[in-house]
């Protein structure tokens, strides 16, 4: 995978998904949003960009090869409490309450719109794509 450039916005996601495809949807989907991706395929990779970087979200598969999603969510929730946590799956939040948000499988732009709006009201409300997402990044 080739990284896409995105704009500098202080505003740094994490993808962590095993799948090209949902791997580079996701990343277009948010970079259009505005959001700085890394994209990575393991958990093991994620720890150490998450470590780097500090993103204001990140958004995990929960089926991963090695440590799973779930051992991922329960370190990151330890080492950096304040990345919101999103978990991709076919159920509904009320199933995963360590997590901040669900986003719906099969998911649409407008689904990675709206998750994103619904845990960051604040720059939804304003517009802003320069912003930290709330989380001083």
């Amino acid at each position: 995978m080739t990284p896409s450039p995105a704009p500098v916005t202080g505003r740094t996601a994490l993808v962590v998904d095993d799948s090209a495809d949902q791997g580079d949807l996701l990343r277009l989907h948010l970079e259009r949003l505005g959001y700085e991706v890394v994209l990575v395929v393991t958990a093991e990779a994620a720890i150490e960009s998450y470590r780097r970087l500090a993103p204001a979200v990140a958004i995990i598969d929960l089926m991963l090869p090695g440590i799973d999603g779930w051992q991922l969510v329960r370190t990151m929730k330890q080492e950096v409490p304040d990345c919101v946590l999103v978990v991709t799956s076919v159920l509904g939040l009320e199933e995963f309450p360590i997590v901040d948000g669900v986003l719906p499988k099969p998911f649409t732009a407008a689904d990675v719109a709206k998750t994103l709006a619904l845990l960051f009201p604040a720059a939804s409300a304003t517009g802003e794509s320069d912003h930290d997402g709330g989380q001083g990044r």
